[in-house]
């Protein structure tokens, strides 16, 4: 049996099973997009594969609802977030589509003095990389990998999570009608063998994984052993800290939504929730409160404030982590029930360091809230985990603001807002979180041959 299927998380239902690649399967797709490398990618400008990423970013738009309903049934996200998946992932595509070549300009070396002729940097293409994707955003994950690398002329192997195959098959024909030659994006139904024999293939240059940390160090080792460039988007345990505000319920509301955005599962979302002493009662008071207020729904029809989590198996770990807390002395303040594959929103206070809680990834509507007395035990706190993604401050002093930035150990900083990512804005974390960038400026320059030319 393939492990590929899609199975409704919401209803139990197996939609349809997809058949895994076979071994030859793996290799004409490596010989496919190392051809187009060879080719494709050289015989095109900037421009031309710049155009073809604009119809790409058409064709999701023109293809929203088909788009949103596959992964409504995949992972269970729920319509109207799906429908802004989607937009989400045509906004990345245009992005590059229309800065990606500007991006790539050459950048002049001033020559030290006396020094005759010129120099320059020349940004090219690798070759193959290889894609390692989650459910967790099914279409969000590919826009911020592939749109910008084929427009600089990578080319594409693309490995979908085993419970995406449908999204992934959707992908791959968007990339077919919008031009792309055979052999660019190629979508592969691919185990976990099979991804070492890509991995150590010497046609392919490198890998970009986003998932666990597990999944982060195994193929982080593999890239190693075959010295292939490699950028890691793993796991979060992102602080929500909040020093002062001047509209509490506007806060509050802000820290709900930025725990149970994507039913909790977000690598970036606010997890633990640390609060000044004098704001604390006040805050956990309405905190639980509008958690408790957050319910279930059916996801197609839009009634959902958050949806089912991804599976069976995602909401067995997620109580079993939550009970295992409670074992080691938390305290749950709202929620921590599961009904299917639908966990309560939930706040747990009173976990402390030797809980194993205190330095676990939560993925999924689950909060943890602590009291601190001042800034400065605030960013101990924060900084006090072995996962370096995202974090959320929250201040009305200007100064405190940049001083408490500088000094959270995080790829990420938001002031003051919440769910704000945006395509120019660079993404990734530090630690375990992983390394490298995606998105903004900074995506489009990981996979990247900086060639110096230097004219006499």
């Amino acid at each position: 049996m393939s492990k590929y299927a899609v199975i409704n998380p919401a209803t139990g239902e197996k939609v349809k099973e997809y058949a895994t690649a076979t071994d030859a399967e793996i290799s004409a797709a490596i010989d496919a997009a190392h051809a187009a490398a060879r080719g494709w990618a050289r015989s095109t400008t900037r421009e031309e594969r710049a155009a073809l990423i604009t119809r790409v970013a058409e064709l999701h738009r023109e293809r929203r609802q088909e788009l949103a309903e596959i992964i409504v049934r995949e992972m269970g996200k729920p319509i109207g977030d799906a429908l802004g998946e989607v937009d989400f992932s045509a906004d990345i595509y245009q992005y590059y589509a229309d800065n990606g070549p500007a991006l790539l300009a050459d950048e002049p070396v001033d020559l030290a003095e006396g020094s005759e002729g010129s120099a320059f940097i020349r940004k090219g293409p690798l070759g193959v990389l290889l894609g390692i994707m989650p459910w967790n955003f099914p279409y969000y994950q590919v826009a911020r990998f592939a749109g910008p690398n084929l427009v600089l002329g990578n080319t594409i192997i693309l490995k979908h999570a085993a419970q995406c195959p449908a999204s992934a098959e959707a992908i791959q024909r968007i990339f077919l009608d919008a031009g792309f030659p055979e052999g660019t994006y190629v979508n592969v139904y691919a185990t976990n063998d099979q991804i070492s024999t890509i991995i150590a293939d010497p046609r392919v240059a490198g890998v970009s994984l986003t998932g666990s940390e597990r999944a982060g160090a195994a193929v982080a080792e593999q890239a190693g052993r075959h010295l292939k460039k490699v950028v890691l988007e793993l796991g979060g345990s992102d602080p929500f800290i909040l020093l002062s505000t001047d509209d509490l319920d506007a806060t509050v509301e802000m820290a709900v939504n930025a725990r149970v955005d994507n039913s909790g599962q977000s690598c970036n979302g606010a997890k633990r929730f640390i609060v000044v002493d004098e704001l604390y009662d006040a805050f956990l008071e309405k905190f639980v409160a509008k958690m408790g207020e957050v319910g279930p729904g059916d996801p197609m029809a839009g009634e959902a404030a958050y949806g089912v989590l991804s599976s069976a198996q995602a909401a067995e770990t997620l109580e079993g982590q939550v009970k295992k807390a409670v074992d080691g002395g938390a305290q749950v303040l709202v929620g921590g029930t599961r009904e299917g594959t639908f966990f309560s929103a939930t706040v747990l206070a009173n976990v402390k360091p030797g809980n194993p809680a205190f330095y676990e990834e939560f993925f999924g509507p689950v909060a943890q809230v602590f009291k601190v007395a001042d800034e400065a035990e605030a960013i101990q706190l924060a900084n006090d985990t072995p996962f370096g993604l995202g974090s959320y401050l929250f201040t009305t002093d200007s100064e405190q603001a940049a001083r408490v930035a500088d000094q959270i150990d995080a790829g990420m900083v938001y002031v003051n807002c919440v769910l704000a990512d945006s395509p120019e804005l660079p993404f990734g974390g530090i630690k375990n979180s992983g390394s490298g960038r995606e998105l903004g400026t900074l995506g489009i320059d990981e996979f990247v041959n900086k060639k110096m030319i230097r004219i006499a």
